[in-house]
């Protein structure tokens, strides 16, 4: 993959500025810093969905739950909230899951809600397409916690798709990545090679061989982006083992 020695993009500055989720809250909450408050947004934006499916299956209606999953947010990113942020309390999922239960606990009517985020910046959220995941859930076979669960490894594995798409693209292999992503999930003896091959210009083995690295890729990023959420690197595999719990339920 050939490399741009140009200024970075936005993103590419976040990325480099903070590595791990709980130094991006370290970060925004000691200083008076745009590039951490950025982050710190897109980070929000990034994991909001699992707190809404939470929140929604606590028994809120839709728009109670998108009145206090925007709020809790707009809480989130207040500097005095950030300054009590422990990275010692572990996880950052589970960091996000007790302090929504916390503000969830601290709210008395929804008429407070609607009167959150005066005149703050609002994140923006597709919640729309938020009830309708949330809608495609069993109502009667995940608990609240565990629909959270669900929805988190999906949201980071959508988020680890997307940097390798990413990747492809930035790689002129957009057609390529196209072709073979049904590889990174399934059966992917059961991809059609042959008409992949022939679409890309390539023998049949050589569109293996890059379906092979196409996977190697995928599972590096993950590993990548679940090391950000957590404090120790040794909780690694066991925060993966729980993401594919979560999926298999």
């Amino acid at each position: 993959m050939t490399t741009n020695e140009s200024e970075p993009s936005p993103g590419e500055q976040r990325r480099h500025f903070a590595t791990t989720h709980w130094s991006i809250f370290v970060a925004a909450g000691a200083v008076q810093h745009e590039e951490a408050q950025d982050a710190l947004s897109e980070l929000c934006e990034t994991y909001w969905l699992p707190l809404y499916a939470y929140v929604r299956r606590r028994g809120y209606s839709a728009p109670d739950a998108q009145d206090l999953t925007q709020g809790f947010f707009t809480r989130l990113l207040e500097k005095q909230t950030l300054q009590v942020a422990d990275p010692q309390r572990g996880k950052f999922r589970s960091f996000l899951l007790a302090s929504v239960d916390h503000f969830l606990a601290n709210e008395r009517d929804r008429a407070a809600a609607k009167k959150r985020g005066g005149g703050r910046a609002q994140l923006s959220l597709d919640l729309a397409t938020a009830e309708s995941c949330v809608s495609l859930e069993p109502a009667h076979e995940l608990t609240p916690e565990r629909l959270y669960e669900r929805q988190w490894a999906l949201t980071l594995l959508d988020l680890v798709v997307r940097r390798l798409d990413a990747e492809f693209q930035e790689a002129g292999k957009q057609r390529q990545f196209e072709l073979l992503k049904d590889a990174l999930s399934g059966d992917r003896e059961r991809l059609p090679y042959v008409e992949v091959a022939a679409a890309l210009g390539m023998s049949v083995e050589a569109a293996r061989q890059s379906a092979h690295r196409m996977r190697k890729r995928y599972r590096a990023l993950l590993r990548e982006e679940v090391t950000r959420t957590v404090v120790d690197p040794s909780d690694v595999d066991e925060e993966l083992a729980n993401l594919f719990d979560a999926l298999g339920n």
